[in-house]
Formats: C-alpha cells, structure tokens, sequence
C-alpha cells in the first residue's frame, strides 16, 4: 500500500466537545427510555434525510426520539429547540425509516428528553407526544 494512503495515515478523528455532550446526552437518553420499558431498535439512524437520534418500542408503539442537551438555558430550553422545522425534518426522517426497515404503519409517537447538563448530575426531561404527525 503506498505511503499515506492507509487508514493508519490520517490523524485519528475526536469529537467535539459539542459532538461529546451530545453522545452524553443521548447516552443519558437511552438508558431512561429502558429503564422505563423500551427496548431501543436505534441509535443514531442516518440517512439522506438526516439523522435520528433514537429509535425505540414501548409495547407496540414505534417511538421516534429527538434528543437536545444543552449546558445552559441562554438560548432557551432543550425543549424549545425542536422548531416546527425541525419537527418536519423528523417526521420525513420517519416515514423513510418506516420505508427502509419494512415496519409498515405501526403506531408511531414522537418525543423529545431534554437533557440539562449544567446540573451534575444533569436531569432529564422526557416529554412524549411532544408533537403529531
């Protein structure tokens, strides 16, 4: 293999400290959802449409998860942070992963656990139904 071409060759890739509070927070996220009886199907689904953060069954309702951690409140509530945008993007996000996994129309809920990491230890918020489709 020529010199520099190899994977060994690239600096390795570390997250941002926005990317690792992130993870943090859907870490967080995922392990409430099954504490609470939901068997997680995904993490971090993409696709060209985008990304979902977390996928998961509670009994038979696929539940679609959007995840938002912040450290302060200055720029509004992890909650808030799903505009109507963003609340369009997920629900496109959904129907191709409906499409791509072959789920047919399962009954579908859409949340958000909003994560508030400037408390240690940081408290979560898990709104379901947080919007329809």
């Amino acid at each position: 293999m020529p010199q520099g071409k190899g994977p060994s060759s690239r600096p390795p890739v570390r997250p941002s400290s926005r990317q690792s509070l992130g993870r943090q927070g859907e870490d967080l996220a995922a392990a409430l959802l099954a504490a609470r009886g939901c068997r997680i199907a995904d993490r971090n689904y993409r696709c060209a449409l985008g990304e979902l953060d977390l996928v998961a069954w509670e009994a038979d309702t696929l539940v679609f998860v959007e995840v938002k951690t912040r450290r302060s409140a200055l720029y509004g509530t992890s909650a808030e942070a799903v505009s109507h945008s963003k609340q369009a993007r997920l629900l496109r996000l959904a129907d191709w992963y409906l499409q791509d996994r072959r789920l047919g129309q399962p009954p579908c809920r859409f949340d958000v656990v909003a994560v508030d990491a400037s408390q240690d230890p940081p408290s979560l918020e898990w709104v379901q139904g947080a919007f329809s489709a």
